[in-house]
């Protein structure tokens, strides 16, 4: 059996949707069909949930929102009138969406917020339902609440309560046909609306394939593949991966990799459910295999990722390494401030921390660096901002000499200096830090290294 998730753009439209149920029909071991709301039909679109968002912060203003809702009706509307799927399907949506805002009154906003943005998903999972049952095919609409996915955590940042999986693989143990589930959200305890983080149906659709132990788990987008770097910064690149290993996808995704949020892999490589990302404008095209192992060529590179939006603490004083509990000290500071940290690289006189630059509006950093100088007595502090990271993955990488000094060697000869590198003890990836307006360069500079 496959669970398989179809994002927004694979959903904008009903030419877009007529895509999918081919999809979906062509292999019987489609069974659970996990959906988002329907995204952007061009450039110039807005996607239904920041339609829904814009619905939501009208209502909480206590405006007039009839021209809100009315974007938002018209959008599952023009879907479900050129398919000529009734008025009913429509009535019934208007009518939710009704019924949600009535209760702006009796929730907190963020549960308001949260509740709202859910309809997205919701509505559109009962549409897709329709749409199938119109083409002949026996399909139906699953609720998360009745089928038990059970959240837990912030609103609007929720995860998952790991008693759901027995719960779900009951639910699903003894359905027939296509089952149609709406991404994005579940329930708390209370049985209040919360939702994931955005590109949360991502993470729906990982957890279903874990709790029903799919044979796949294959994630519909608008991309071929993915490429081992950015095409929008590399545009010559052509190939994709054909298969990775859930490391290097994990390593690739935390450094900017936007096919996939880091997150959303984890239900699925905890219960080892292969991910296949495929495109369901090209159907046809194998994609990019995500999986626990494949064959490794020694000395090659997977993919090369760049993230911005990082800043740099660095702490210096002489004979800091005789000092015990140095670090432990530095990273109570930052504990105190609520910041948490991405590496910590060091020296022998010297301790480097690496935070994203959310974390340190300036306020904060003046008080941080009081703190340091305070209780540390360093003999220099710096921070450093407008810091990109580069991740270089492969597990080819793995014992194999020289792969940090080819990347080194690069950038060098490319003219961009390093203010950083980082590498774990696997040897599955290394990082390395330049200045945010090195990055597209440096990028460039790595692929020509790996890849050319």
């Amino acid at each position: 059996m496959k669970v398989c998730k179809f994002g927004g753009s694979s959903l904008a439209d009903a030419a877009q949707l007529n895509k999918v149920i081919d999809i979906v029909l062509a292999d019987p071991a489609r069974r659970i069909v996990v959906v988002s709301a329907p995204g952007k039909r061009d450039k110039g679109d807005t996607k239904v949930t920041d339609l829904l968002i814009a619905l939501a912060k009208a209502a909480l203003a206590g405006e007039n929102a009839d021209r809100q809702l009315g974007a938002v009706v018209e959008r599952y509307a023009s879907i479900s009138d050129e398919l000529r799927l009734g008025e009913d399907i429509v009535s019934d949506i208007v009518r939710d969406l009704r019924a949600r805002l009535a209760q702006v009154g009796s929730l907190r906003p963020e549960e308001f917020m949260d509740l709202m943005k859910a309809a997205g998903e919701d509505n559109n999972a009962k549409l897709v339902a329709v749409a199938f049952a119109a083409r002949g095919r026996k399909a139906r609409y699953a609720s998360p609440k009745d089928t038990g996915l059970v959240l837990k955590g912030e609103f609007g940042d929720a995860t998952l309560d790991p008693d759901s999986y027995a719960t779900l693989s009951r639910a699903f143990s003894n359905f027939e046909g296509i089952v149609i589930y709406p991404g994005f959200f579940g329930y708390t305890r209370e049985g209040k609306v919360a939702t994931f983080p955005r590109g949360g149906s991502d993470i729906t659709g990982s957890i279903l394939a874990a709790a029903v132990c799919a044979d796949v788990y294959e994630n519909f987008t608008d991309v071929d593949s993915v490429y081992p770097v950015d095409p929008r910064i590399v545009p010559e690149v052509k190939e994709g991966i054909p298969t990775m290993t859930y490391r290097e996808m994990r390593e690739l995704a935390y450094a900017g990799f936007g096919v996939f949020a880091d997150d959303a892999v984890i239900p699925a490589v905890r219960a080892r459910i292969p991910i296949n990302i495929r495109n369901t404008n090209h159907p046809g095209e194998p994609g990019t295999m995500i999986q626990q192992s494949r064959r490794v060529v020694p000395g090659t590179v997977v993919g090369v990722a760049s993230a911005d939006g990082f800043c740099n603490i660095v702490v210096e004083k002489y004979l800091m390494n005789r000092e015990i509990g140095f670090g432990r000290r530095l990273l109570q500071i930052l504990e105190g401030e609520g910041i948490p940290y991405e590496h910590m690289p060091s020296g022998v006189d010297s301790q480097c921390v690496v935070l994203k630059e959310q974390y340190l509006p300036k306020d904060v950093e003046r008080r941080v660096v009081s703190t340091i100088k305070r209780e540390l007595a360093p003999d220099f502090v710096t921070v450093e901002r407008d810091i990109t990271t580069l991740m270089v993955v492969g597990e080819g990488m793995c014992y194999t000499p020289g792969m940090l000094a080819k990347a080194c060697l690069a950038l060098a000869s490319a003219g961009i200096s390093m203010s950083m590198v980082n590498q774990g003890s696997s040897e599955v990836s290394f990082m390395i830090a330049v200045r945010r307006q090195d990055r597209d360069g440096a990028v460039r500079a790595l692929y020509k290294a790996f890849f050319c």
